[in-house]
């Protein structure tokens, strides 16, 4: 298990009034009723209306249960759910996570190797991944990609040329980087003499749901 940097007793150990409300608070900040994230969570609608009245606390897997439904971070259920004052600092979140070399989540399709980073943390606002990159041609990747966001490329293997629809191509070479609109459609392809290039490519977005927007580019790609 990933290091949240919270003691995990504190989970229990707090007034149930304090998770009660910042359930509340996030639940309504995405415009949810009880109903629904009961559905979303899999958790009786009467053990989260009893969290949420200050009734009852929650085992640590139940609040990942909670937290994985509704795509949010653990610790914003322990966070102040007060404004911030103007000029506060905002809260830390203490989240951490380490990936070792040949580990992370593999997706294979016909022309991308993508291996995603730090998968345990959930509602990630940026998606870490080391892509290998085989395709040679736009007509052989076919449709431009095109999701939320904005995205960092850097090669670390061979050479990479990147297709955009506003710009002409660019080559990028072993520690060359590239930083674009994710909306705008793109491509990497690859230009070089060996049959794959590999880049680590960072994409962000205020959306909670970047990795499963990515993912599931990825795994029809896939499927195609």
């Amino acid at each position: 298990m990933a290091e949240t940097g919270i003691n995990e007793s504190a989970w229990t150990e707090g007034p149930h009034s304090q998770l009660g409300q910042c359930l509340k608070a996030a639940r309504q900040a995405r415009g949810l009723t009880l109903k629904q994230v009961a559905e979303k969570t899999g958790m009786a609608l009467s053990t989260l209306s009893k969290v949420e009245n200050g009734l009852m606390s929650l085992t640590y897997d139940k609040l990942l249960q909670l937290t994985s439904g509704l795509k949010m971070d653990i610790a914003e259920l322990f966070s102040p759910t007060a404004p911030a004052r103007p000029g506060a600092a905002p809260p830390v979140t203490a989240r951490r996570s380490i990936s070792r070399a040949g580990q992370g989540q593999i997706v294979n399709t016909k022309f991308y190797t993508y291996t995603y980073q730090c998968t345990d943390l959930i509602g990630k606002r940026m998606v870490p991944m080391i892509t290998e990159v085989r395709a040679r041609t736009l007509e052989e990747f076919g449709p431009l990609l095109r999701h939320a966001g904005e995205e960092y490329f850097l090669v670390t293997r061979g050479t990479i040329a990147v297709h955009t629809e506003f710009y002409a191509p660019a080559i990028l070479r072993e520690g060359d980087g590239i930083y674009l609109d994710s909306t705008m459609g793109h491509a990497y392809l690859n230009a070089g003499d060996a049959p794959s290039a590999q880049g680590v490519c960072l994409c962000q977005s205020d959306s909670s749901d970047l990795f499963e927007q990515l993912h599931r580019i990825a795994s029809r790609d896939a499927a195609s």
